[in-house]
């Protein structure tokens, strides 16, 4: 019998804390908790949680160090941060020490449901699911290099494919350019960081000339996500 999908949340009021819980035992997911940063880490080690909903303003260890604690150990545990409301700085340090994505306080606890989903999606995937995405009438081949639309083949350079892929990969979530440079240039990359816009410009570019609802948006401040257009 296939275990129950466990989500560790780490966060200090009581409050968020329940409600959290409350949706999860909605979904089906065994849920575990910690009320400060040291023993969110703890739970961590012991538990090896599914994801981790991780709050910035912890007692005993804040969440950018447990964060990183856990990437430490952990390169694909899905860590979905809350944050303060218009916080952008929390947003991106998050983001480039490896957080998935995040969620503003207050939040509609059904959008968080979505994205512990879509998370989990991402880390579920068996190998031969991840060397093909598909998004509607969008599907990528990654070894093959190949992304068709309506069955047409679009072409893309190498980087633009691996840049595209990435995004992909994580649908739905915001990624900071930072994390784009390091995940498909490489942490040693030393070039000119707007390299990213260029790229994603050139994407976009071919998303447009097809007639797709997903493509790639700006996050103002923040980085890019790819997601799907509701208004088309």
């Amino acid at each position: 019998m296939k275990r129950p999908i466990k989500i560790l949340i780490i966060e200090d009021d009581s409050n968020i804390v329940e409600l959290i819980q409350l949706y999860m035992d909605k979904v089906g997911y065994f849920h575990i908790s910690a009320s400060d940063g040291e023993e969110g880490l703890e739970l961590f080690l012991t538990e090896s949680p599914d994801c981790i909903i991780l709050d910035i303003m912890l007692p005993k260890m804040n969440g950018w160090e447990v964060c990183k604690a856990i990437r430490l150990e952990d390169k694909q545990v899905p860590i979905i941060m809350l944050t303060g409301k218009g916080e952008t700085y929390d947003v991106i340090k998050g983001l480039d020490i490896g957080a998935d994505d995040y969620i503003v306080k207050p939040f509609d606890p059904n959008e968080l449901i979505a994205r512990v989903k879509s998370v989990l999606r991402r880390t579920i995937l068996s190998e031969s699911e991840k060397d093909k995405l598909q998004f509607d009438n969008i599907v990528i081949h990654m070894k093959e290099y190949r992304v068709l639309i309506n069955n047409e083949e679009v072409p893309m350079a190498p980087k633009e494919m691996e840049l595209f892929y990435y995004l992909a990969m994580n649908p739905n979530q915001v990624l900071t350019r930072q994390q784009l440079l390091d995940r498909v240039w490489g942490y040693e990359f030393n070039g000119d960081p707007r390299t990213v816009d260029v790229h994603i410009k050139r994407i976009r570019d071919k998303l447009a000339a097809h007639q797709t609802n997903w493509s790639v948006v700006t996050i103002r401040g923040v980085g890019y996500r790819f997601e799907e257009n509701l208004n088309v």
